[in-house]
């Protein structure tokens, strides 16, 4: 029998053609039907259309060892191999137009491959993978690939000048001091015999085993886990009617018609967080076009600790046009003077935490304290700037479709309002003196 394993999924992103598939080929040894891109649109289009998955193993470090669970009994009596970390590589598109499938593969992983081409730098969706990752994922490493584009006698001046570059770039993320890793991992590039040797790959995997995140994945079992990816033989089944779906407990999932979400803007966003304004809202793998309308704790609670787990229907929320940056009061738009009054009347203060009730175009199923994601999808792809807006966690879910009669009047959300009068002249009616 094969020794027990410990799985960790790392996510393959970063901007097109910047190698991530080459370096997935690169690492591993072991390749699903959906790695590579073995899709007939894929090699056909020549870039990565869906996640793939792939996967490589080495010994398990002694470290982890004891902390691996103990066998199930009907494993217990047999011969114990050697015990493996195995990396399964979730391979992102890196196509602009699919940034759906990179939001929703970044929701599996435990670690995130961030790869840069080496001679391009950061580009604009390396900044939103970034983003992503900074959102989904607590772990990073940076590759810088195609290291063999550079030419010989200047190419460590290169690596050394962009690795200082993206040590900058990541000095103000919560990914500050990770590993930047050169690599080649296709020499030549893709047209280049495949006896060119990828360069740096060992010490890639020299990084990644330092990764403890642990799950049972890839072996005989009798049942899975969350994290794992798991084949199921299926027969008298036509795999054309398959669509990507969930498996879970009963009562785990809720279809919704709208939500309560905790929301922090993401600071590389550009424009402004309007109530009433619609964005594309990813929950899980869907995403749907959503209204938004934020709101905020009472003045005098605005330095209260934020609570992401739960939302309390007791207490009276503050009404506002728009999401309150944390640098600046809500400032003067198109839509009137409403935005420039809320700012008077929270004299420049921002609240710790904000809220906005999220309704769908369409319902959608997911489980409660969820990650979710705005974004506005529709902005030209080609254009330097962030489309991914805010990111929170669904605390709430309106199950009823008719929850504007049924759910909305417990949520005890007032607007300010202030009436101004000016006084033109003051008549004072005087008595007649006396002697």
């Amino acid at each position: 029998m094969a020794g027990r394993r410990v799985n960790v999924n790392v996510g393959v992103l970063g901007h097109i053609d910047s190698g991530k598939t080459a370096l997935a080929r690169a690492l591993s040894t072991t390749a699903s039907t959906a790695a590579f891109d073995k899709q007939p649109q894929s090699r056909e289009r020549g870039i990565t259309l869906d996640l793939g998955f792939s996967c490589f193993s080495v010994p398990l470090p002694a470290r982890l060892r004891s902390a691996l669970p103990a066998p199930p009994a009907a494993e217990a009596d047999a011969e114990p191999g050697e015990p493996r970390l195995q990396v399964t590589l979730v391979d992102c598109p890196g196509h602009a137009s699919l940034i759906r499938t990179i939001i929703g593969g970044a929701q599996i992983i435990d670690l995130m491959m961030l790869v840069i081409d080496v001679t391009k730098g950061m580009q604009t969706q390396s900044a939103e993978c970034l983003v992503i990752g900074q959102i989904a994922c607590q772990k990073l490493v940076v590759v810088l690939n195609k290291t063999d584009l550079l030419a010989e006698g200047k190419r460590q001046a290169a690596i050394d000048k962009m690795t200082k570059k993206m040590q900058k770039t990541l000095e103000n993320t919560k990914f500050r001091g990770a590993p930047i890793i050169p690599v080649a991992a296709k020499p030549g590039g893709p047209e280049a015999p495949e006896t060119e040797a990828p360069q740096g790959i060992s010490e890639l995997i020299e990084v990644v085993k330092k990764v403890k995140s642990m799950q049972m994945f890839h072996m005989p079992v009798t049942s899975a886990m969350q994290g794992d990816r798991l084949g199921i033989c299926v027969t008298q089944f036509d795999p054309k009617l398959l669509e990507r779906g969930l498996v879970c407990a009963p009562e785990s999932l809720h279809t919704v018609h709208a939500a309560l979400i905790s929301v922090e803007k993401i600071p590389y966003f550009r424009g402004s967080l309007q109530t009433k304004a619609k964005f594309h809202i990813t929950v899980g793998h869907e995403t749907v076009m959503g209204r938004l309308m934020f709101f905020s704790p009472t003045p005098d609670s605005f330095d209260h600790e934020p609570v992401l787990d739960s939302f309390d229907f007791s207490r009276e929320y503050l009404f506002q046009e728009q999401y309150l940056c944390k640098d600046l009061a809500p400032a003067v738009t198109d839509s009137g003077e409403a935005d420039k009054k809320a700012g008077q009347a929270i004299e420049g203060r921002c609240p710790r935490q904000q809220w906005a009730l999220v309704e769908f175009e369409k319902p959608v199923t997911c489980p409660r304290l969820c990650l979710v994601i705005g974004s506005r999808l529709d902005a030209d792809i080609h254009a330097n700037t962030c489309r991914l807006a805010f990111h929170g966690v669904l605390l709430h879910g309106l199950e009823d479709r008719n929850y504007a009669e049924s759910s909305l009047p417990q949520l005890r959300v007032y607007k300010l309002k202030q009436k101004h009068g000016l006084v033109e002249r003051v008549a004072l009616a005087l008595s007649p003196r006396r002697s």
